[in-house]
């Protein structure tokens, strides 16, 4: 980038708040800064569970109270509401020569809206697909009608689309984005955080699944699976980490079926879950087949391969194919008896030394491939592309009309 834009992010989720979302942006700012954009974050106060961290260097991040679901998520109409609503008005009086808005669809349409009337440029951040998600959850119709035209329409005004994979892209093209303005970066990892050097948080044997704990993903699965095999090795254990709208379940569920085999941690600092999944025989992850979220490739799986630890994968193709592809560990059917037989077979390669063996080809593959930095810098190329074309046409204006006010970006 030449000059210093002023670049705006607008999201409900930034760090310190444990999310892919929040880490995808984090480092997003960070790379923006990096190549000499002033960058100004609009997002919330973070959680009560959340880790204590600083802001990163140069990143002026202002934040705003929010109202936050039981679970401490901003999950539901009325908590997009809380932050979408101020997030107008702060908008309204900021600078900015482009914002770069994170779903949901209605954060974007009031970025639209507002870079609208200032004649500046949207970039959204289209990790998933909204309307997709509103159907898998059996939302009513009129919901999703209003979804589908407000996440079509942010699509349409955009300047530039970023999709986290080629099947997201692809559902973005059905509803009718421009696939000329998508640009497709991929989905990405910490890899200094989540590394295979990292000290082990424990020498138990056990199965870990960090992260959300959601309906699309039903965890339950796990501890399901795990009461098959429990009898047949009674050291191992069950862990789970992170929060979501179906722990409740999930923990009534593991109290009735492997009593005092499941522990429920909480929601830990990144650089924690990383030792805990360093120390496993495996990482859990899981999509359910069917209900809208087949194209989903859950960043769980780029923790694990980070690290090297095997994956155990439960769901569609899509998820299945990359664990498979790239010999990240086992993926089967979303079935309790698969995910069993997996479990078994992944005990038996902790125990030879297959796992630890794989370990260091496991950790090249997510340097080199899902490196949330080099994902990052490639948000920020289609940001600096928006901005020189912005320039161009602004150039071209004033040679055409001389007593224009508008100004290019230095």
């Amino acid at each position: 980038m030449s000059g210093s834009p002023r670049i705006l992010v607008v999201s409900r989720l930034f760090p310190p708040e444990v999310s892919a979302g929040a880490f995808r942006l984090g480092a997003l700012a960070t790379s923006l800064v990096r190549h000499s954009a002033d960058v100004r974050v609009l997002t919330t106060d973070p959680p009560p569970h959340a880790p204590k961290a600083s802001d990163a260097a140069g990143v002026d991040v202002r934040r705003w109270p929010v109202l936050r679901d039981a679970g401490g998520n901003v999950r539901g109409y009325v908590q997009y509401a809380s932050y979408d609503v101020p997030m107008l008005f702060r908008m309204l009086f900021t600078r900015f020569d482009a914002v770069v808005a994170e779903s949901p669809p209605t954060t974007g349409l009031i970025a639209v809206f507002v870079a609208w009337l200032r004649r500046r440029p949207v970039i959204y951040y289209a990790a998933d697909v909204w309307t997709d998600g509103v159907i898998s959850m059996g939302a009513p119709k009129l919901v999703i009608t209003v979804m589908r035209f407000m996440e079509k329409t942010v699509l349409r005004r955009a300047a530039a689309v970023i999709s986290v994979s080629a099947e997201v892209t692809e559902r973005l093209v059905l509803l009718q984005a421009d696939g000329s303005k998508i640009t497709t970066v991929g989905n990405g990892i910490d890899t200094d955080v989540f590394s295979p050097d990292v000290e082990p948080a424990s020498n138990e044997r056990y199965f870990v699944y960090t992260g959300t704990m959601s309906e699309w993903q039903q965890p339950e699965i796990f501890v399901r699976a795990f009461a098959e095999i429990a009898a047949e090795a009674p050291d191992v254990r069950l862990r789970f980490f992170g929060q979501g709208s179906v722990e409740t379940e999930l923990r009534r569920i593991s109290n009735e079926l492997v009593p005092g085999k499941v522990d429920f941690g909480g929601v830990i600092h990144p650089s924690e879950s990383a030792a805990w999944i360093r120390g496993a025989v495996a990482s859990l992850v899981s999509i359910v087949p069917g209900i809208g979220y087949d194209f989903a490739k859950p960043t769980k799986t780029y923790a694990a391969a980070a690290v090297g630890t095997p994956v155990l994968f439960a769901g569609p193709e899509a998820g299945a194919a990359l664990v498979r592809e790239s010999e990240l560990g086992r993926s089967v059917e979303f079935t309790p008896q698969a995910v069993a037989e997996a479990m078994r077979s992944l005990l038996a390669d902790a125990a030879d030394g297959t796992r630890e063996r794989l370990r260091a080809e496991r950790s090249r593959w997510a340097r080199t491939n899902v490196s949330l930095d080099a994902v990052a810098d490639r948000v920020t190329a289609a940001i600096s592309q928006v901005l020189d074309a912005r320039t161009t046409k602004l150039v071209h204006a004033s040679a055409s009309a001389p007593d224009s006010n508008e100004r290019p970006i230095s």
